[in-house]
């Protein structure tokens, strides 16, 4: 029936147990309450009437000569109670003038409720224990607002100067001297400050993985302290979880817009923060939220200058000069490197929802991450329910994009500079509408399929992609010639070298050159096939139908 919980002395407030050790306390004696010297003492007051009840409140240590002290037991059950439940801090009895000692009766009350009794000898006079624990009391009120001060102050410095969270963090653990995460929505680590020699397995694990484990988070949310956070707007407090090796937590979420964009976590341990810290925790919270905010509106301008840096590269509008290629540079594209460009088709009706506009843009911030990582160019476009992006050339680069979740993935073939780019666009774009729902395809592999149909844009980009490289050399439409007849001759070399009246050596010359060019072997079946193909092609002239 007590209400102990309610009345703990916050961390750093006037206890009871530091008042008793005020030079005028120093001589009392504990005798009721004794393992609820941890109430908060907020000031004393002497109060000696027969019904003292209206005139004490929660904090109080009420000093008393027992004058008016009720007799019968059963008053003194009830006054003891009453007492408790103002959430007075304890009672001080000065004896034995007029009681020699607390009656049992309201020593065994006092026990029960947890009020702690206290008999203080009577030559100590009244006002010196007010005057000196009422002034200690005022010292530390006077040292919380020095101290609220400089983490205002700092904090607010921090607000203005700090370029990244991790600054936030660094601010906020040297100011509270604990360990402290700045974790996204998803348990993701944003920033981190560490004191602790020998952190708990969760925060070791989050340190070495980047975000918060997944069993842990499963746990958090069955617990119901997810959902708390995500409804709070003050900090949540976390209890130990020892199958977990969870040290106690305090989480503060960061707000933007009504939006949960982060949280704050502090180890608290077996030592709680004070209100001073936690106050510091959510102005930190609210700082957070302000580099947040400034970060998007940076996100948002650079990638609405990407998308159009994008947009101009694909459509041909790039305009020469030292201003676009500075800007190209910053956005990581180099006009002479090689790049295939990617259309993202996403499976949603037209014209686009609210929800539909959201998840388009969730899939091209995903593919902007997955770009930076890689070295890539990360800049995006969207046009309607596809995402645009370029992909850097070099092995396996496909592969990063094959998990785009439930979308097809068209890439063109790599071609180096600006024309370069509008045409692997160009050939992505043609394709993208027979890629499957979850796949990857390269424009390359649908060429023959289409040749086959009668495609007669695929026959001429086939025909570059076979005997392209080998006309762009001195001598190469000697080789594209050697090499038809040698198809036409089903790869005979003997029989191809006496019809084109050459030595044989000069035939695998030429062979041997034409390889080394298009970085193939001409003995594969695959590639016999696409140049006989290739040759077949030649022959029938202009008319795709043959």
């Amino acid at each position: 029936m007590t209400e102990v919980a309610n009345h703990r002395a916050a961390p750093g407030a006037m206890t009871l147990a530091r008042a008793l050790a005020q030079e005028p306390l120093s001589r009392a004696e504990v005798v009721a309450g004794a393992h609820r010297l941890d109430r908060e003492v907020r000031w004393v007051d002497v109060v000696d009437i027969p019904d003292p009840l209206p005139w004490v409140g929660p904090g109080q240590l009420l000093l008393t000569t027992g004058i008016s002290w009720p007799r019968p037991e059963a008053e003194q059950r009830r006054l003891v109670r009453e007492l408790a439940e103002r959430g007075l801090a304890g009672v001080a009895l000065a004896v034995p003038q007029y009681l020699a000692h607390f009656p049992s009766a309201a020593l065994t009350e006092a026990d029960a409720v947890g009020l702690p009794l206290v008999e203080l000898p009577w030559e100590v006079p009244f006002n010196t224990v007010t005057r000196a624990v009422n002034s200690a009391i005022m010292l530390e009120q006077l040292r919380v607002i020095e101290q609220a001060a400089v983490i205002h102050k700092e904090l607010t410095q921090a607000a203005a100067t700090a370029g990244s969270l991790q600054d936030l963090a660094d601010t906020l653990g040297g100011l509270i001297d604990r360990d402290i995460t700045f974790e996204d929505p998803e348990g993701k680590l944003l920033a981190s400050w560490s004191v602790s020699s020998e952190p708990d397995a969760v925060r070791r694990a989050t340190l070495d993985g980047g975000r918060t484990p997944a069993a842990v988070l499963r746990h958090l949310e069955s617990a119901g302290y997810l959902q708390r956070i995500r409804h709070s707007t003050g900090p949540v407090r976390i209890p130990a979880e020892a199958e977990l090796s969870l040290a106690g937590r305090v989480v503060c979420p960061i707000w933007l817009h009504g939006e949960l964009v982060g949280t704050v976590w502090i180890v608290e341990g077996e030592k709680e923060l004070s209100d001073l810290h936690l106050r510091a925790a959510e102005h930190a919270a609210t700082v957070a939220a302000l580099h947040v905010a400034s970060q998007r509106q940076v996100a948002m301008v650079e990638l609405r200058l990407g998308a159009t840096f994008l947009d101009a590269l694909l459509e041909g509008r790039l305009e020469a000069g030292a201003y676009s290629q500075e800007r190209a540079r910053l956005l990581g594209f180099d006009p002479d490197a090689s790049y295939r460009v990617g259309v993202v088709s996403l499976p949603l009706g037209l014209p686009l929802s609210r929800e539909d506009v959201v998840r388009r843009d969730k899939v091209a911030e995903g593919i902007r991450q997955r770009l930076s990582v890689r070295g890539g160019v990360a800049v995006t476009s969207t046009r309607l329910n596809r995402v645009v992006f370029l992909l850097p050339s070099r092995p396996g680069a496909g592969v990063a994009f094959s998990a785009v979740a439930g979308c097809g993935v068209a890439l063109g073939r790599e071609h180096s500079g600006n024309e370069g780019v509008r045409r692997s666009y160009q050939e992505a774009l043609a394709i993208v509408d027979q890629v499957p729902s979850g796949e990857v395809r390269l424009y390359e592999e649908r060429l023959i399929e289409r040749v086959l149909r009668g495609d007669s844009e695929a026959r001429q980009a086939f025909l570059q992609q076979v005997f392209g490289p080998l006309e762009a050399v001195r001598g190469g439409r000697v080789l594209v010639a050697s090499l038809v007849a040698l198809s036409e001759d089903g790869f005979q070399q003997r029989r191809t070298a006496a019809r084109l009246h050459i030595h044989p050596n000069t035939l695998r010359y030429r062979l041997d050159r034409a390889g080394d060019i298009l970085k193939v072997d001409l003995n594969g079946p695959e590639v016999r096939f696409q140049i006989q193909l290739a040759a077949r092609l030649m022959s029938l002239g202009d008319n795709p139908q043959g």
